[in-house]
């Protein structure tokens, strides 16, 4: 680990304006992720901005009937959260399905929607990386790509997001709000914040320099029956193969968000307008601009198998 300098914010617009002030800080909560690539030294901060003392652990109710929840609520206490089992329990399901206690115990909400990829090829500093490296290359696209991405990706990236949290957010619509340097404040819509690779896979997120995330705000609760189905190679403890993300009304109409086959949570308008058809017409939306390699192409009937399991269990939660 290469060495760093380290101080303790106490207000988040205090934590924006010293990362302002270091374009090599960083911020750092649960470091669930942070001190694992530190470690790997695919972080190098020379700066590290301790916002644990910060605050914005609550959860609270909106004025317009939603709930606000503070960035360094953890994940496990979200996930038990009386409310949001209650009237966002996708929410609770997803949280549940990732990671361990222990992480759980220590994973912040805004450090999960700023987690980085596992792709191997992004772990490993012998290879060609561009969201690791600019320029270097992708040594995924054409070599073990089982785990990748199969929409929205790019010529210069085929890595997808590990969150299982933000597939439910985006179902939810949720907005995350944050504090710039300046002191000015933003709402960005959760479908905007993460960005599709591109040229430049190395940009994750809409954040600018020094933003400090410092709550997520879900709006009013959309009724439904709520399901989160995740596939993966083992059970006790791994990222998706492919996860989905349900919330379905008595009509048969409703949305789902995919995980794990692109760069961010995958949703599609035409996809949740196919729900009332069923697994076969929606999957059929949601990845009609796929591009998987020979090893990843598996998870087109993945998803479909998935959402057909996912809307037939919501179907029977309404029973």
């Amino acid at each position: 680990m290469k060495p760093f300098t380290y101080e303790r914010a106490l207000t988040p617009a205090a934590a924006a304006a010293a990362a302002a002030q270091n374009p090599k800080a960083k911020f750092i909560a649960g470091g669930t992720n942070l001190l694992d690539l530190m470690k790997h030294e695919i972080e190098t901060p020379a700066h590290l901005i301790d916002v644990n003392g910060i605050g914005l652990d609550t959860i609270e109710p909106t004025a317009s009937g939603g709930l606000r929840i503070g960035a360094l609520v953890r994940n496990t206490a979200l996930a038990a959260n009386e409310l949001v089992r209650r009237d966002y329990s996708l929410l609770s399901r997803a949280l549940l399905a990732g990671a361990s206690g222990q992480l759980r115990n220590k994973a912040t909400t805004a450090g999960n929607l700023l987690q980085r990829t596992r792709c191997s090829y992004f772990y490993d500093t012998n290879q060609p990386c561009n969201k690791r490296q600019p320029g270097t290359g992708c040594s995924a696209i054409g070599g073990y790509s089982r785990l990748l991405g199969v929409v929205g990706v790019s010529r210069a990236c085929i890595a997808t997001h590990p969150s299982d949290m933000a597939i439910a957010l985006r179902a939810l619509d949720a907005t995350v709000d944050t504090v710039l340097p300046s002191g000015r404040t933003r709402q960005l819509p959760i479908a905007d914040f993460h960005t599709p690779p591109g040229s430049t896979p190395n940009i994750e997120t809409v954040l600018q320099p020094g933003e400090f995330i410092t709550s997520v705000t879900l709006p009013k609760p959309v009724g439904g029956a709520h399901v989160y189905l995740k596939v993966r190679d083992r059970a006790s403890y791994a990222f998706a193969l492919i996860s989905v993300g349900v919330i379905l009304q008595p009509d048969g109409t409703g949305r789902v968000t995919v995980g794990g086959v692109a760069p961010k949570p995958w949703r599609m308008g035409s996809a949740d307008a196919a729900l009332p058809s069923g697994a076969k017409a929606a999957t059929k939306k949601l990845l009609a601009s796929a591009t998987p390699t020979k090893e990843n192409a598996f998870k087109l009937k993945l998803v479909e198998r998935a959402l057909g399991a996912a809307i037939a269990q919501a179907k029977g939660a309404r029973a």
